[in-house]
């Protein structure tokens, strides 16, 4: 069954320690570290890119799981693969071609992940993407802010998708905290993005416990 991996959201973190910050995270448990690069365009907000994930890459050995809340994501992944990203996610409805930009993923070195907004239907990455695709995002907030409200409403698409691939990588990311950690848990995500509520917290490695160990639980009633 997929197992645990609980990726602090960098954009939630005091980047004035950026070094610091990622490294207190994973001495505290975490199994990935959630990169946020927004351009402006699709999403209306600025933070990092290619350069900073570059600078970061030395520091620590954490997995990169590279969030592309881009307009062209296309035009980023050899900049990214050659950054230090491992997983590229890109967003469904910023591209026409989401078939030959994973294949683009994967030749780059790295793991290709799928996004989809709120709004957007599950079905328009059920089928030859997720087949192709090493991971899907549903997103529980609209990209481009941190310290959004949780939307329950959006677990259903992850559900349909964990009935649909038992096996499959499915990312929830956005009010991600103690108090809905159970409802994406249950719903049969694995992959658990949260930012506020572990570079917040007063005690992250409890938190990322409580986090890994329902979530594990939770995975095993998808067992075929």
């Amino acid at each position: 069954m997929p197992q645990a991996k609980i990726a602090p959201s960098v954009l939630a973190c005091d980047f004035a320690n950026l070094q610091a910050e990622a490294t207190r995270m994973v001495k505290n448990g975490a199994d990935w570290l959630h990169l946020d690069v927004m351009d402006g365009h699709f999403v209306p907000n600025i933070t990092m890119g290619a350069p900073i994930i570059k600078c970061l890459r030395p520091c620590t050995e954490a997995y990169f799981d590279c969030h592309m809340m881009v307009a062209e994501p296309s035009r980023w992944v050899e900049d990214i693969a050659k950054a230090g990203g491992n997983m590229y996610t890109f967003h469904i409805e910023a591209t026409k071609e989401p078939v030959a930009l994973i294949h683009q993923i994967h030749k780059a070195g790295m793991q290709a992940g799928v996004a989809v907004k709120p709004g957007t239907p599950v079905e328009a990455v059920v089928g030859e993407i997720a087949d192709l695709a090493d991971m899907i995002l549903v997103m529980t907030v609209e990209p481009g802010f941190g310290g959004q409200k949780y939307k329950e409403e959006c677990i259903s698409k992850v559900r349909v998708l964990r009935q649909k691939y038992p096996h499959l990588d499915i990312e929830v990311d956005g009010g991600l905290a103690l108090d809905t950690i159970d409802s994406s848990a249950e719903g049969g995500a694995n992959v658990i993005v949260a930012g506020t509520s572990l570079f917040g917290a007063p005690n992250p490695h409890e938190v990322i416990t409580i986090f890994r160990d329902k979530v594990n639980k939770a995975q095993e009633q998808w067992i075929q």
